[in-house]
């Protein structure tokens, strides 16, 4: 079923919309550091896990699945895309890991990563959270610049549930930035906006992954399988080890497998 606002609305200003909203929800989590000075270690290792989840999640069932079916449905090899995009995505974000200089939490600053520079520790906190987001606001605006050539009930069903999936992990994700910082000694008001400011890449992102979809058709299987690429390495290289640390890590478990299930519950419900 054809859905007839579609024609009236760009899907570059849909996945606008969508990833202001993950920008919002992300605020709304480091918000919390209002009303909270530290964060029990069980519920952070809980909140990083859920995060790794739901991106793990929304890697194959939003990202993945659909990029192999559209490949199969194209008559070509249906594996083709979605392995050159997978890897092209992971080796995109190792090179950005490697280039930007950033600074993960609870380490000092001798332990930056990427090229040296001589930015404050507060900035280089920002930008390793920034470089999470990166691969959640492409994913959002790939999937929604998608519908553009196919505008059905499905389709957008399953980008809606791949923004309220990753808005509910940027939650979490928003406390965990913003509630540190205020422990490393910034006010409650500097920790909110730099928690805040790190996912303003978000929109940035998913508005040029919704118009590069949208100018190249035949990109598409390949660039929801980059944006899968891109989430799994975050995953893999910070969330995850994050979450890991310290005591705690059944609790990183159980979220990791919450969140899993909640992803998958949303695409497939919705989608």
């Amino acid at each position: 079923m054809k859905i007839d606002f579609l024609l009236e609305y760009n899907p570059v200003l849909l996945a606008l919309f969508a990833t202001l909203f993950t920008w919002g929800v992300t605020a709304l989590g480091a918000s919390m550091v209002f009303f909270f000075k530290n964060i029990n270690k069980k519920v952070l290792n809980s909140m990083l896990g859920f995060a790794a989840g739901v991106m793990i999640a929304a890697s194959f069932w939003s990202l993945l699945k659909p990029a192999i079916e559209m490949a199969e449905e194209s008559g070509g090899l249906p594996w083709m895309p979605a392995l050159i995009g997978f890897l092209s995505g992971g080796a995109f974000l190792l090179l950005v890991d490697k280039l930007l200089p950033h600074l993960h939490m609870g380490l000092s600053i001798d332990k930056a990563e990427g090229v040296k520079t001589s930015w404050q520790r507060s900035v280089l906190l920002v930008l390793a959270i920034t470089l999470h987001n990166i691969p959640e606001g492409l994913a959002v605006g790939v999937a929604f610049g998608a519908l553009a050539n196919n505008p059905d009930t499905g389709m957008l069903a399953g980008a809606v549930a791949l923004a309220i999936g990753i808005g509910l992990q940027n939650f979490p994700e928003g406390a965990a930035v913003s509630i540190p910082l205020r422990r490393e000694g910034f006010s409650r008001l500097k920790a909110f906006n730099y928690g805040q400011m790190s996912g303003i890449v978000e929109p940035i992102a998913g508005v040029i992954g919704a118009y590069l979809v949208l100018t190249i058709t035949p990109l598409l299987p390949y660039a929801l399988s980059f944006a899968a690429g891109a989430m799994i390495f975050v995953v893999v290289e910070e969330l995850i080890p994050e979450a890991q640390t310290g005591n705690e890590t059944d609790f990183s478990t159980i979220g990791a497998m919450l969140g899993f299930a909640t992803m998958m519950f949303l695409d497939v419900a919705l989608g």
